[in-house]
């Protein structure tokens, strides 16, 4: 990634008239995206998640602030220039938007024939696409035939004809269920690899996140409540809403066990190292495990885990130099 970012939003704020009075969207938002990484931005319902992404593209036009692509502001862009940045910045919806009356190629052909691009050469970048996303096969049908995974896929090969430099997904799993979500965001993830398409993804899923986010924002009633490295997010969280959504260790103190115990810290080094079961196994020291909270993210395991500690002075010692041979934080909780 380059060192200046792709996209830069600097006090950006939506303010929407409502019969009842206004309502802030967007607070004062300021936010970087980098070339080729995978952005999320989440938050519940509410938070300004999609009226950010609205103004990304200029759906919608925030009140105040700037929205700095490769340096210019779209905010002040011509109709032609925005045009342009359409083509350059694509995005697809979480109810696929396809064109029911077209079959599947005609979907995906349909922004090469607004661009003008003869019917040979469509035709080829048609198969292209959809190779892409694995649905060649299906250039015939129709979306009605396909499954809700299928429909995404179209609409992906689709917003990819364009040959789009940023791809902004709004919600673009929600609908689908969690195999096919899965299948979807490694598809997206493939597409950000191969590609080097810069993904801005929005969702109210900390799932999302975890599985294919580089950094992450959370919005929370039209502010940023937090933003950073999905580990660092996870790990390290500071924020009420980022409790809610990532927390990975109890905050409260009044979640602390209710004796001695030892807090142990994955913070994804330790990835398929089976450390319990080497402690167990190997040094013959039983382990008592009183609560485990662990996921997921990129491959790599992160969480915490409470273990009591044992009454024997010296066991307890073998563990601590144990766990940091093994390069596991750990931590002495309510020792009374």
């Amino acid at each position: 990634m380059s060192d200046r970012p792709l996209i830069e939003i600097r006090d950006l704020s939506k303010v929407y008239s409502t019969p009842e009075g206004e309502v802030v969207a967007l607070d004062h938002i300021d936010l970087n995206v980098h070339k080729g990484e995978i952005y999320g931005v989440i938050g519940m319902s509410g938070a300004g998640k999609s009226t950010l992404i609205r103004c990304i593209n200029r759906l919608d036009t925030p009140n105040t602030g700037r929205i700095l692509y490769h340096g210019q502001d779209i905010l002040t862009m011509g109709k032609a220039d925005l045009l342009q940045l359409r083509r350059k910045v694509s995005m697809i919806f979480q109810q696929f938007n396809l064109l029911m009356q077209r079959t599947v190629g005609e979907n995906v052909r349909y922004p090469l024939e607004i661009a003008g691009v003869k019917r040979r050469q469509a035709d080829e970048r048609v198969i292209e696409l959809l190779k892409i996303v694995g649905l060649e096969d299906r250039v015939n049908a129709y979306p009605a035939q396909l499954s809700g995974g299928q429909r995404q896929r179209v609409a992906i090969a689709r917003a990819l004809a364009s040959d789009p430099e940023v791809l902004l997904s709004d919600e673009a799993t929600s609908a689908l269920d969690p195999m096919t979500t899965q299948a979807i965001l490694s598809l997206l993830q493939d597409i950000n690899r191969r590609l080097g398409i810069t993904i801005i993804l929005i969702t109210h899923e900390m799932a999302v996140i975890r599985q294919i986010c580089d950094r992450v924002t959370i919005l929370d009633g039209g502010r940023i409540a937090e933003e950073g490295t999905v580990d660092e997010v996870f790990m390290h969280t500071k924020s009420e809403a980022g409790r809610r959504l990532f927390g990975a260790a109890p905050q409260d103190p009044q979640d602390e066990p209710a004796g001695p115990a030892l807090r142990l810290v994955f913070d994804g080094s330790s990835v398929d190292r089976p450390v319990i079961a080497t402690l167990v196994k190997e040094h013959g020291i039983m382990v008592n495990i009183l609560s485990a909270d662990m996921k997921q993210i990129g491959g790599k395991t992160y969480g915490q885990m409470l273990i009591r500690t044992p009454e024997d002075e010296g066991t307890k010692l073998a563990v601590l130099r144990f766990l940091k041979e093994e390069n596991i934080p750990v931590k002495e909780v309510n020792i009374q």
